[in-house]
């Protein structure tokens, strides 16, 4: 394996849309979402190394999950798992993480990866990093990986691409937000836009580089303690001034004001887990189209629900059709798949209804 291949593992967010199997004391990227016998980010962590060399996987986390980091991926070092004191979006720890490797390794080339999404093809996921690997060690470049889109989907952002190039690899013209149905209809009428899958590689230096250019002051902020990195001083530095650094995200710090930024369209199918209905869409179902996790169920005049217990539960489901059905120790909800947007706000209600314990 190249030595100057790294990761970063994207693994603190919370995943409110999963609750009340994903809470804030342990989220999604914790749980066997699908059923396989390991968790999403043991199964990203598995893909990554195809490719990687397992010591120079990092995984980037709140430090409210250290220890379930290590209880799931138990060969890591301390060295590899990177703690963030506060949450502050995605381009204070990348840059943060980035400057770390790079004083270890200048020559790194690195892949930045959410925990929790699904990839099946994993072989043709290993061959979309390799070609931006070595794209990224000749060129200044900053690259994403798109996913070509099925339906016009109002729930990702979407990349814009050069029409006339026909290289693989191919220029990004602009990034456009979140669109509505319409919009996002036109986009792939067009035929030259995938959604952002939130996937990047690029050199340390160019990133570096490009955080330099385009946020100078986050960049100086995380650049004054590159003496204490790697080092035992480390901690207190970040104690300190982690949480006093801007809150913002690296799409908008300097994916989306770079010039030198690239695409591939995957190979591979691809999911971003993001609801239960996407949960939904990629597991087996029975003939009645209810996707069933961890349960046996007896079902009358039941279809297309999500079902999922712990413990091999018995579960008797008669009259409900298109449902989320989530058993989890003191909290049971059933909720219509149509809603599942707003089981965000739903969780805020029964925190503010029952407590803080319940999310």
């Amino acid at each position: 394996m190249n030595k100057n291949y790294y990761a970063i593992l994207m693994a603190g967010g919370v995943g409110s849309r999963f609750w009340p199997v994903s809470t804030q004391e342990f989220p999604k990227q914790f749980h066997d979402m699908l059923g396989t016998g390991d968790t999403l980010i043991q199964k990203t962590f598995q893909r990554l190394s195809r490719l990687i060399p397992k010591e120079n996987i990092f995984i980037l986390t709140n430090e409210r999950y250290n220890d379930l980091v290590f209880e799931q991926l138990p060969e890591l070092t301390e060295r590899q798992v990177v703690l963030e004191p506060a949450m502050r979006n995605t381009a204070p720890c990348i840059l943060y993480a980035s400057l770390k490797i790079q004083k270890e390794n200048p020559d790194a080339v690195m892949i930045v990866a959410p925990s929790d999404h699904w990839i099946e093809d994993e072989v043709a996921f290993s061959k979309n990093v390799e070609q931006a690997f070595n794209f990224c060690e000749k060129n200044d470049a900053l690259m994403t990986l798109g996913i070509q889109p099925t339906f016009p989907n109002t729930g990702y952002g979407y990349i814009e691409f050069d029409k006339s190039s026909t290289e693989t690899i191919k220029s990004v013209n602009q990034f456009r937000e979140k669109p509505d149905y319409d919009t996002a209809k036109g986009f792939i009428e067009q035929g030259n836009f995938l959604w952002n899958a939130g996937i990047f590689m690029w050199s340390v230096k160019s990133v570096i580089e490009a955080f330099k250019n385009n946020q100078p002051n986050l960049y100086a902020h995380f650049e004054k303690g590159i003496v204490t990195y790697n080092t035992d001083a480390e901690e207190a530095f970040i104690a300190e001034n982690y949480p006093l650094a801007e809150n913002i995200s690296v799409d908008y710090a300097v994916m989306e004001t770079s010039k030198n930024v690239y695409v591939i369209a995957a190979e591979f199918d691809w999911n971003d887990l993001g609801t239960w209905g996407s949960l939904y869409d990629k597991l087996g179902k029975d003939g009645d189209d209810n996707a069933v996790v961890n349960a046996r169920t007896l079902t009358e005049d039941a279809s297309g629900n999500m079902i999922r217990t712990k413990n091999n539960k018995i579960v008797v489901v008669d009259g409900l059709e298109d449902y989320i059905i989530v058993d989890k120790d003191d909290v049971l909800l059933i909720y219509p798949k149509t809603k599942e947007q707003d089981i965000k706000q739903v969780l805020k209600k029964v925190k503010d209804t029952f407590g803080e314990q319940y999310g």
